[in-house]
Formats: structure tokens, sequence, C-alpha cells
């Protein structure tokens, strides 16, 4: 049996159900998906500022993952918050839905054009393009300016809007596949890709599989140099739980 926590950063109760019937959609037998959400943090992430403070209850789900012996993460928001130290944390792999996605686009396509959420994120998916080596693959960032928590409204019409981007996206950029830059788009995926006849890859997904197949092949992060185990360290304040003991 592999255990499978699919970490939501942001504090939508709404949102991380809808990941976890995502990510269950495409786990193979024998995995159970566990998505959760923290219980301190912002309600969506939609800038720095938003993304800094969601780590720590990031942070605290790993921790509790691991007193629960968990085989591998996902976190599942597309700027891959805290994935370094999440990194140092866990036992098993951690896999962040942008790198999963990247990933992927580029094993079915040249190139590939992100859609994502508000026009102040594309920075942020450019950066993250570059530091997984895909900013080449990378043909464009396209937003619909569409806030997070507006994506799954029932009264909306963001999947049609962000189904025309993706086509948009398509023309402009010369590009053959569709990476989704949300967590809340997992669910327009398939509907997207058979609309549009080309790949359409969302993270959630991407990354299950991926954590997956690690656990499978019993490999996880390196504990050699960087991603080593954090040393041991007093935090003080509101952050007092989160101090480092001395082992052995």
């Amino acid at each position: 049996m592999t255990r499978i926590r699919v970490i939501n950063p942001n504090t939508a109760q709404a949102m991380t159900e809808s990941i976890g019937r995502c990510a269950r959609a495409v786990a193979g037998p024998g995995t159970t998906i566990v998505a959760v959400s923290p219980a301190m943090g912002p309600e969506s992430i939609e800038s720095h500022y938003d993304e800094a403070l969601a780590v720590p209850g990031l942070l605290t789900e790993v921790a509790a993952g691991e007193r629960d012996g968990t085989d591998g993460y996902v976190i599942a928001c597309f700027g891959d918050p805290g994935l370094d130290a999440a990194r140092e944390l866990a036992a098993g792999p951690v896999v962040g839905i942008a790198e999963a996605a990247m990933h992927v686009a580029t094993l079915v396509g040249r190139g590939f054009s992100v859609v994502t959420t508000l026009s102040r994120t594309a920075g942020r998916a450019w950066d993250l393009a570059h530091r997984y080596g895909f900013a080449a693959a990378c043909r464009g960032v396209h937003a619909c300016d569409i806030p997070v928590l507006d994506l799954d409204r029932p009264d909306g019409d963001a999947r049609e809007v962000v189904a025309r981007l993706c086509a948009a996206a398509l023309e402009a950029d010369g590009s053959d596949a569709v990476v989704l830059g949300c967590a809340g788009m997992a669910a327009f995926c398939a509907e997207i890709s058979g609309r549009l006849g080309v790949p359409v890859i969302d993270g959630v997904t991407a990354a299950t599989t991926l954590v997956e197949s690690l656990v499978r092949l019993g490999l996880r992060t390196s504990a050699r140099g960087e991603y080593a185990p954090p040393p041991p360290k007093r935090y003080s304040g509101p952050l007092g739980g989160f101090t480092i003991p001395a082992r052995g």
C-alpha cells in the first residue's frame, strides 16, 4: 500500500476536496490519496506574500504526514511553495505540481504554453520554468485573470474562459501542449484536452503519478548536501513549534 499526501497549501476546503478527487482518479490500485489543507494560512495563494505565509502550514502538514507513515507528497499549488523545505523534512519524495506538469509537457510536445490565473503570478511561472530547465520549452505564460476561488463557482464561466485562452495560447505561441497553471483548474483538464485535441497537462494528476512511480522505484530525495535534514535549531515566538530538536 502506497500512501500519498496531497497538500493544498491554501485553506480553501472545497478546492482541497476537488484536488483530492482528481488525484484519486489517476492513482493506481493500492495507492491511498490523503488530500489535506493546513489549518493556518491564506485562503488562496495569489502573491509572494500569500506564498510565504502558506509555507508554515504546508510544513506542518508534511510533519503530520511523517508521523502517519506517508510515502510521498504532492504540493498542490502552481507556485510550488515550500518545495525545498518540504524535501528536507520528508522521508519520501516530494513533487510540486508546476515541476511535474512542465516535465510531463516536454515528454509529449516540443513546446508548451502555461495558462494561469492572475497576471501578477506570470512572473513566478517563468521563474519556475527557468529553475526547472524548461525556459526554452515554455513558449508563453497567459493569465485568464480569474481569482483562484472563482474558478469553481457554479454561477461562473471559468471553464469556458480557460478553454478559450488555452486555444488562443496554442495559436499565439505555436506550442503543441498546454500546462494548466493552478491546482483549481485540475477538473477542467480532460474536457479542454478533448476539445482542443492536444495534450493539456494538470499538475495535480501529473505529480500524483510521478510520486507513485518514485515510491515504486524506491527513490526518495537525496539526503546528501542541500536536502539533508535541517540542523537542530530553536525557533522563537509563534514559530516555536517548528524548533528542530537535537538528534540522538
